[in-house]
C-alpha cells in the first residue's frame, strides 16, 4: 500500500477518534470516576470490539447488515438499551471516595463493557464500511487484506489516544475524588452522557 494513502488514513483515524462521541466520552466518564486503569481497561475492551467491526467490514458482514434493516435495528436498539443500563449504573454508584477504587475483577468488567458497547453499536460496523474503502486500492492487492491492515492501525492509534485521554482524565479524577459532592455530579454527569448517547443511537438512521 502506498505510504501517502496510509499516513492520510492514520491523520483522518486520529481526528475522528479525537473527536468526543459515544467511545470517546465513554473512556472519559470511566477515567474520571475510577481512575487511569478504568479509563485504559476501558479503551482496550473498546479496541478489541473494533477488531470485530474490521473483520465484518473485510469480508462484506457490514454490507448485509446496510442492506438488512431489520438487523440494523435490531442491534441498535439493544445497544441502545445497554448505553441505558449504562447510564442507570452511573447514576447509582456510590458517591464515596473509596468506593470509587477499582479493583482487578472490576477492570475485567470494565474491559468486557468496552466490548459490549462497541459491538452493540451498528453504526461502527456501517462507518467501517464507507470509512476503509475509500483508502483501499484494487490495484495494491487483495481488498479484504488491505481493509485488514487498515483497521488494525485505526485500532492502534485509538488505543494510543484511549490511553493518553485515560492518564490525563484519571490524573484529574484523583484529585476530586477528596470531595463526595463533586464525586456524585460526575456520576451524574457520565449517566447523562450515556443517556444522550443512548438516545441518539436509537434515533439515528444509517
Amino acid at each position: 500500500m502506498d505510504i501517502n494513502t496510509i499516513s492520510y488514513f492514520v491523520l483522518a483515524s486520529v481526528l475522528l477518534t479525537i473527536t468526543p462521541g459515544p467511545d470517546f466520552m465513554f473512556v472519559f466518564a470511566q477515567s474520571v470516576s475510577h481512575g487511569k486503569k478504568a479509563g485504559i481497561a476501558t479503551g482496550l475492551g473498546l479496541c478489541t470490539g473494533l477488531i470485530g467491526h474490521t473483520l465484518a467490514a473485510a469480508i462484506g458482514i457490514s454490507a448485509i447488515l446496510y442492506q438488512s434493516s431489520l438487523a440494523f435495528n435490531l442491534i441498535k436498539i439493544i445497544g441502545a438499551i445497554y448505553l441505558l443500563y449504562l447510564a442507570i449504573q452511573a447514576f447509582r454508584e456510590n458517591a464515596q471516595p473509596e468506593q470509587q477504587q477499582v479493583k482487578q475483577y472490576t477492570l475485567s468488567a470494565l474491559y468486557r463493557k468496552g466490548i459490549l458497547m462497541n459491538i452493540l453499536n451498528p453504526k461502527v460496523s456501517i462507518f467501517f464500511l464507507a470509512f476503509l474503502p475509500q483508502f483501499v486500492s484494487v490495484n495494491s492487492g487483495a481488498v479484504p487484506l488491505q481493509m485488514t491492515i487498515l483497521g488494525v492501525l485505526f485500532i492502534v492509534q485509538a488505543l494510543i489516544i484511549f490511553t493518553v485521554l485515560s492518564i490525563s482524565a484519571g490524573t484529574v479524577g484523583e484529585k476530586l475524588w477528596g470531595n463526595p459532592t463533586i464525586v456524585k455530579w460526575i456520576n451524574r454527569m457520565k449517566g447523562l452522557v450515556f443517556a444522550f448517547f443512548s438516545i441518539r443511537l436509537l434515533f439515528e438512521g444509517k
